[in-house]
């Protein structure tokens, strides 16, 4: 019997597992090896980046505060890769979804925090949700690619929320591109006072296992997988494939919307323009590293929320810019890629044979 019908889930998990730990650890050797040419200490700079993000209770703190955005968008696109969709506008549907909840957040409607808040966060969820929605429709009924649409909607995103920051929604009196400060009231509850880690986090959490019971428990998790894996055979079974399109697409711009009301509701509690820039591409390598599994989002983003959380402290110490971690998380999702490029190269080498 072919050994790959033998294999378990569980065994293909720890495969899966296995490949994403070793593209991590190459990336970590060739950017040591960068660091080396470049006339730095390889082992200096990784014991500040550990030292920076880990070795402290507030620099623990400040890597989970960096990891509850980065995990919203790597799940939103490990959901969306689940049907076999590339989101890649999570950038512009955080920047709607924080700019919706610190509006809605800012309204001083009278209501308790027990109505205020769950309002202003779907206030979010529902602005990043259409945005997505409008790249499912145009996938749906005129076969856009996703991929470009999606990218291209970011632009769009971002302007408008420039723009907005910057005129209309700009708080009277402010020098910055900012709305007014959130109202008590919709404000997210800090789990440690003081640091900007907010209940975020675990609502981040457990959404990720919700989602994973949800793909792999419930019906139409089972059609957007199915989807995933094989769309012809998918359409002959029956399944609609224009209603997965859809679904998966609102509830990926849904989640990455949450990145930005995690962000507008904490810290500042207000929508800065720019201050959440990046966090929504960095989910790409979040979720290849996690191998598209929402459970392993969890982890995958806190390596990178370390990362980023050590860069800066690496800046501090050794003069180096923060935009380390961006070269290490494009290390990682080209090493997490190489197997299934080569893979593809084999096949059409075979196929022009």
């Amino acid at each position: 019997m072919n050994r790959l019908k033998q294999l378990k889930p569980n065994d293909i998990l720890s495969s899966t597992a296995v490949k994403s730990v070793i593209s991590l650890l190459i990336a970590l050797l060739i950017g040591g090896v960068i660091l080396g040419v470049s006339g730095y200490n390889p082992l200096s700079c990784y014991g500040a980046i550990v030292k920076g993000s880990l070795l402290s209770p507030s620099a623990l703190i400040n890597t989970l505060v960096q990891m509850t955005p980065l995990m919203f968008t790597g799940l939103a696109f490990a959901f969306s890769s689940k049907s076999g969709l590339i989101n890649l506008g999570m950038e512009g549907q955080m920047f709607l979804g924080g700019l919706a909840a610190a509006v809605v957040g800012g309204l001083d409607l009278g209501l308790p925090m027990i109505i205020h808040l769950p309002l202003t966060i779907l206030s979010g969820m529902l602005a990043g949700g259409l945005y997505g929605l409008l790249a499912g429709l145009l996938k749906a009924k005129f076969g856009a690619s996703e991929f470009i649409v999606t990218l291209m909607l970011n632009y769009v995103a971002t302007f408008l929320c420039s723009y907005l920051a910057n005129g209309p929604l700009r708080e009277e009196g402010s020098l910055m591109a900012q709305t007014k400060t959130v109202l008590p009231s919709a404000q997210l509850p800090e789990l440690v006072g003081g640091k900007n880690l907010t209940i975020a986090l675990i609502l981040g959490i457990l959404l990720c296992v919700g989602i994973h019971l949800f793909l792999n428990k419930m019906a139409l998790g089972y059609e957007i997988r199915a989807v995933g894996r094989n769309q012809i055979a998918s359409e002959t079974a029956g399944i609609n494939i224009n209603k997965v399109t859809l679904t998966t697409m609102f509830v990926s711009g849904a989640v990455a919307g949450l990145a930005g009301v995690s962000m507008s509701l904490s810290g500042n509690n207000r929508f800065v323009d720019g201050a959440t820039a990046g966090y929504g591409f960095n989910g790409v390598a979040i979720a290849s590293l996690a191998s598209h599994n929402p459970l392993a989002v969890i982890l995958s983003s806190f390596v990178f929320g370390a990362l980023r959380t050590g860069s800066l402290a690496l800046s501090m110490t050794q003069r180096i810019q923060p935009e380390f971690a961006d070269m290490i998380q494009a290390l990682v999702i080209l090493f997490v890629a190489m197997p299934a490029l080569l893979t593809g190269l084999k096949i059409r080498k075979r196929r022009a044979k």
